[in-house]
């Protein structure tokens, strides 16, 4: 009797224990700490701060802000391998967000988001004429096949062949390109597909994009994407 007591008493005592361990903290809305770096560059001011958790990067929309001061940052956004081409400079993280009383406005995320996946082509390219062939081997599909088919080919490798329209690089450690072959039709946008890859191109280029589709994809800033092929490389 004794022992299967000492048994209840230990189970509920594991219980309570259990029952009283605190939750998991949530991710941080805001950073603050002390400055002790500050750069400058294309509207933007970005701090190296010493906080509680160490160093870390911040950035927002240009301030006038000297090191020495103590600065909190709120609705941030970490981003990683964040680089900025105005510094020729890549951060391992960076909080991107704004100063306390500021508007939220346009952050580096949203300007960086904007540039990549903007819906306007700008008109470098006759989009009237395009016509590339269909790639060749297994896997290979038309761009509008991967758009209206992004459910049955999700998570699964393909090859689309396309000119590229649009292309910025350097977005979130990733190359940001848009291929057309022609296929689809602008009235149900299935005539653009948007590829990441760490290869380099050019707007003009006819390439082999061999990456993997994934779907409902939300970058932020309100760039989200029902098809996409991610991960990709490039042949000319």
């Amino acid at each position: 009797m004794k022992t299967v007591l000492a048994i209840c008493l230990l189970v509920a005592a594991s219980l309570g224990w259990a029952a009283e361990k605190p939750a998991a903290a949530a991710p941080a809305v805001s950073v603050k700490g002390e400055v002790l770096e500050v750069l400058d560059a294309n509207g933007f001011t970005y701090m190296r701060l010493k906080s509680r958790d160490g160093e870390i990067w911040s950035a927002v929309a240009s301030a006038p802000i000297k090191v020495g001061s103590q600065v909190t940052v709120e609705n941030v956004t970490p981003m990683k391998d964040f680089k900025s081409k105005s510094l020729n400079r890549t951060f391992a993280l960076v909080y991107l967000g704004n100063l306390p009383g500021t508007a939220a406005g346009p952050t580096l995320a949203g300007a960086g988001m904007e540039a990549a996946h903007s819906g306007v082509v700008k008109p470098t390219v006759d989009l009237a004429n395009i016509k590339v062939p269909k790639a060749a081997g297994a896997n290979a599909k038309t761009v509008a096949e991967v758009m209206t088919k992004g459910a049955e080919l999700k998570d699964k490798p393909v090859l689309v062949r396309g000119k590229v329209v649009k292309y910025n690089e350097g977005i979130m450690g990733k190359n940001w390109v848009h291929l057309r072959d022609g296929s689809g039709t602008d009235a149900d946008k299935t005539n653009d597909i948007l590829v990441t890859t760490k290869d380099e191109t050019k707007v003009g280029d006819v390439v082999t994009a061999k990456g993997v589709v994934h779907t409902d994809k939300d970058f932020g800033s309100g760039y989200a994407y029902k098809v996409l092929v991610e991960d990709a490389t490039l042949q000319k």
